[in-house]
């Protein structure tokens, strides 16, 4: 069955006490997507993929992961997926190598042709003999999913990879996502980036425990984002600011960088202008802007 869900999650709910971590969260994922799971730190995502790793109990719902049930075949999982956590357990005073061919042990696997092309596959086989503490945060990375990938799984977890990575790093690995996603990899991500949301194919947006909504980045936008974009470059930016917020007819006015971002239901350019120069402000310009994920995050969050 080629095309058979991947993942399947019903309901899904975890409560720790009366705090509610995971709220009855449905969805599916396809064979080869990648799926950006998008939220805030502690809006219930690393919870979601450590109940699909049978690591935690639901509390109601069921899933089942590669045709697996998560709370009856945990074991069969976790010996098919592969997972990047967070704070994931790599030997300070071992090398590269070493550290990666004691976790192929793990999996029963003694192949150093193995070991070596995974070394090779996440580009660390220049750095086979470098003592791991001696990484910067990027290759550490590196290393933490060649561990993830070295059992060849079909379907790979990675919880917040990129964080704490400088830019330059985070392109590369997303490079990486997407060479094993043709290779014929599944890949669920987690991420508060909302520009590596992008990279995505399809977007799960979760706040409080809940999933808010799931499609791709383009049909959120048009969906969620029904109102005009405007870049208002205008001076003083908090008089600006206090000024388009009491508007009729703008649903969010904020800060970017050196410019205000207004999102408007009704309000034309002209308005716009004329409300900052009543009362004194200086409009240098004000252009159509495109709106992004963090646009579609803020208006579900409200």
């Amino acid at each position: 069955m080629l095309n058979e869900p991947v993942i399947v999650v019903q309901n899904l709910t975890r409560r720790f006490g009366e705090f509610t971590a995971v709220d009855h969260v449905n969805f599916e994922v396809r064979p080869g997507e990648i799926i950006g799971y998008l939220g805030p730190n502690g809006s219930g995502k690393t919870t979601t993929i450590r109940m699909l790793l049978g690591l935690l109990a639901p509390t109601e719902g069921r899933a089942t992961v590669l045709g697996y049930d998560i709370a009856k075949e945990s074991e069969a999982i976790r010996l098919r997926v592969g997972y990047m956590s967070q704070k994931f357990a790599i030997y300070d005073d071992l090398t590269t190598l070493e550290n990666l061919t004691f976790y192929a042990g793990v999996y029963g696997i003694h192949d150093k042709e193995r070991v070596n092309r995974t070394l090779q596959l996440v580009g660390l086989n220049q750095h086979h003999h470098t003592l791991t503490k001696s990484l910067s945060t990027g290759w550490r990375q590196r290393l933490s999913l060649a561990i993830a990938l070295v059992h060849e799984p079909k379907l790979l977890f990675l919880d917040e990879p990129t964080s704490g990575v400088d830019p330059t790093a985070r392109r590369a690995f997303w490079e990486l996502i997407y060479q094993l996603a043709e290779g014929g990899v599944t890949i669920l991500v987690t991420t508060h980036y909302m520009d590596e949301a992008e990279y995505c194919g399809r977007v799960a947006v979760m706040r409080d425990g809940k999933l808010l909504a799931m499609d791709t980045p383009t049909n959120l936008k048009q969906k969620i984002i029904t109102g005009e974009v405007w870049e208002v470059y205008a001076h003083p930016l908090e008089g600006g600011l206090d000024i388009l917020n009491r508007m009729d007819g703008v649903v969010r006015v904020g800060l970017a960088g050196d410019h205000l971002r207004v999102i408007s239901s009704k309000v034309e350019k002209e308005t716009l202008q004329s409300a900052l120069q009543d009362h004194q402000l200086q409009v240098e310009k004000i252009e159509r802007g495109e709106p992004t994920l963090e646009d579609v995050f803020l208006a579900l969050a409200r």
